[in-house]
């Protein structure tokens, strides 16, 4: 099993980290090692910078290569959310020195996963991330720049997609800042799917 993410598939987002819009999909990988599937997040002793980014995530039912984009919609029947923790301090560095960033993107426990649910109507599901009792991201499928069966098309020319592999398919804007003591609840239509509590 893989995580795919999919980095500024969301105008605003992209604009708050103030990235350029992206004119292609751009795809990293975080280990299976980063699932964390319990409902506490452990801030790791490396960085003093961690973020929430909140994602619609879903999974890959069966093996898949250079799939075209008609036929994606065959290749997932399950959605969830998921939280793409980002060591941003370590991010930032790497970046200044023209480093690959997977050490702030990869790290264990940074892809806390909510329960799955059958997909319904994608383009109509809302979805929030709640911290502290308020609400900090609000995002809808509608609003990314490249709609999940364009992913997955895109993603399995280069890389072949296998049965249980995720997508995380992009963060709307309100990223933010994990401290300890802060508690996450995430949302889709209406939905708990998430509770995490920050130690």
């Amino acid at each position: 099993m893989k995580i795919i993410c999919i980095g500024r598939n969301y105008v605003d987002h992209a604009k708050e980290l103030k990235n350029p819009i992206p004119e292609k999909p751009i795809f990293f990988i975080k280990p299976d090692t980063a699932l964390l599937r319990d409902n506490v997040f452990y801030i790791p002793p490396f960085s003093n910078e961690i973020h929430y980014e909140l994602e619609l995530v879903v999974k890959i039912k069966k093996v898949g290569k250079c799939i075209n984009r008609k036929f994606a919609h065959k290749y997932y029947d399950e959605v969830s959310l998921g939280l793409d923790l980002t060591a941003r301090d370590l991010q930032r560095e790497c970046k200044e020195k023209g480093l690959p960033w997977e050490i702030s993107k990869g790290f264990d426990s940074s892809a806390p996963i909510g329960e799955w649910l059958q997909k319904a109507n994608l383009s109509t599901m809302d979805f929030t991330l709640v911290k502290n009792g308020e609400t900090v991201q609000e995002g809808n499928p509608s609003q990314m720049l490249f709609d999940i069966d364009t992913l997955i098309e895109y993603v399995s020319q280069y890389i072949t997609l296998k049965k249980g592999d995720l997508l995380f398919t992009g963060t709307p804007k309100g990223v933010g800042l994990m401290t300890k003591g802060d508690y996450f609840e995430a949302f889709l239509e209406g939905e708990k799917l998430i509770n995490l509590k920050v130690k």
